[in-house]
């Protein structure tokens, strides 16, 4: 075998080697690619999902910060909540029963996990509803 022919094979195989890592990273970035939903994109709610209705709760401000389960950062000021499946991204219109106060907020965490409760509200989203105080209140969600 000569110089050359080694020269010659050894390079088929490096563009080999970059053909099988372009691939790979293609697929690799691919599949971290989402659906929709994350990072504060606005999704509808599913078809056939006509709301809701039992109580809302609000984040404790030792939350605030926290890695959600979409992957955000929980932001006490923005109108934001947690359902429990909802998708990612979808917004709802929060409708407090007593007072008929509303507000819309995007679903980005999964919650909460107290019987009887259907959502978990940002304090923003509490304070549009006036429910500081109460802290939980009746609520009916649907799809904005």
């Amino acid at each position: 075998m000569s110089v050359r022919s080694v020269v010659v094979a050894g390079s088929a195989d490096s563009g080999l080697v970059r053909v099988v890592l372009v691939l790979f990273l293609s697929v690799l970035i691919a599949g971290c690619a989402g659906r929709g939903g994350g990072q504060g994109e606005r999704v509808p709610a599913p078809s056939g999902w006509n709301g809701e209705q039992g109580l809302a709760s609000f984040y404790a401000d030792r939350y605030h910060g926290r890695q959600t389960a979409s992957g955000e950062r929980h932001d006490r000021n923005a109108l934001t909540a947690a359902h429990r499946s909802l998708p990612f991204g979808t917004t709802v219109r929060v409708t407090r029963l007593d007072n008929g106060s509303e507000t819309v907020v995007r679903i980005n965490d999964r919650g909460p996990f107290v019987r009887g409760r259907v959502i978990d509200l940002s304090r923003r989203a509490a304070e549009e509803l006036d429910m500081i105080g109460p802290g939980v209140v009746e609520v009916r969600l649907s799809p904005e």
